[in-house]
């Protein structure tokens, strides 16, 4: 399971005297969440977000012995219901699309270095290459018209790559039915804005920077939004060393068994899509600098990227150009 960078929100909103502000925090999905909504109706839509939240946490969480998720393991074959069905046949489309950079079945290797027990372990090449047999998406036997899955022998889906992005879309159709101004969630530091602020001002999200010293509140860059997600990927967050100080981080390649050895250290992607922008932000990440840029290139501009180079260099696409600020370094893909 992928954890994202904690992601700086600089929201400065005044309430006018019509509006009402209501937000809770609450812990799902193993990271905590916090949801803001302002409206005449902004403490039903914000119960409501929480009872979605909570809902495909118990359908999805692979921490939950009784989840769909966790039962289909257990099996290794089972009926998709509607949400996994979506969630299945998008990370499919997409394993294809970033040239298997994205790989729903990745879990038998998050098991492999301990990423799921925090028991951390450098695993040896023989130990690496007999798990990857489990690794897969190829190796699915998935009816996509009946949503019935058969996995091969010791393979695990996770979702947990793809899961925040599609319950940040969820919840755009849960406020949709309120009627509430507009709403900001922080799902673990994946950032969705719906609708606008009180006082008409773009919304404003904050990039964590990943130079600067643990706990700081230092931001690579802002970049305004407008019901878009906002979700960053990088290595420095979720690692852990060992006894000879290298560093093994999280974000692992299901073509090598290895973290990735990417030359970025953080990407974000932008979209009105969050199952597009989770996914995404992962599998840049993977691919890398040249890559990710042939990608975006080749694709229909849905979506934009803030990649930072290992020096420091700070890549966007084009129509970021007006939108995002750093102090940094600064490149514009075309």
């Amino acid at each position: 399971m992928k954890i994202k960078l904690l992601v700086l929100l600089l929201v400065s909103v005044l309430l006018t005297g019509c509006s009402q502000k209501k937000s809770h925090d609450l812990f799902a999905m193993e990271t905590h969440m916090s949801i803001t909504c302002y409206g005449y109706q902004a403490e039903k839509a914000c119960q409501a977000a929480i009872e979605e939240i909570q809902r495909l946490d118990n359908l999805l969480s692979i921490g939950k012995e009784d989840s769909e998720v966790s039962v289909l393991n257990a099996n290794g074959k089972g009926r998709l219901s509607k949400d996994t069905k979506v969630l299945l046949d998008y990370s499919l489309s997409m394993w294809k699309e970033t040239d298997k950079a994205f790989d729903v079945t990745i879990y038998p290797l998050m098991e492999l270095w301990g990423f799921t027990s925090k028991d951390f372990i450098v695993p040896s090449q023989a130990e690496i290459e007999e798990t990857l047999e489990k690794v897969g998406s190829d190796k699915l036997e998935y009816n996509e018209k009946t949503g019935e899955l058969l996995l091969a022998p010791g393979q695990k889906l996770d979702f947990g790559g793809i899961a925040k992005g599609y319950t940040s879309d969820c919840l755009k159709e849960v406020f949709s039915r309120y009627r509430i101004k507009g709403a900001i969630v922080s799902l673990g530091g994946n950032v969705q804005v719906y609708g606008e602020k009180p006082d008409h001002t773009p919304w404003r999200c904050g990039i964590q920077d990943p130079f600067a010293n643990y706990g700081e509140n230092s931001v690579l860059g802002i970049v305004t939004v407008d019901n878009e997600a906002v979700i960053t990927s990088g290595a420095y967050e979720r690692f852990f060393t060992d006894k000879q100080g290298r560093l093994y981080h999280h974000i692992l390649d299901t073509k090598t068994g290895h973290p990735a050895m990417s030359d970025l250290v953080s990407v974000t992607i932008v979209s009105e899509s969050g199952i597009q922008a989770d996914v995404l932000s992962t599998s840049c990440f993977i691919l890398g600098l040249d890559k990710s840029a042939e990608l975006w290139r080749n694709s229909d501009k849905s979506y934009n990227m803030i990649l930072m180079a290992g020096d420091g260099t700070v890549y966007i696409t084009a129509p970021l150009e007006n939108r995002f600020r750093t102090d940094r370094p600064l490149r514009i893909i075309n």
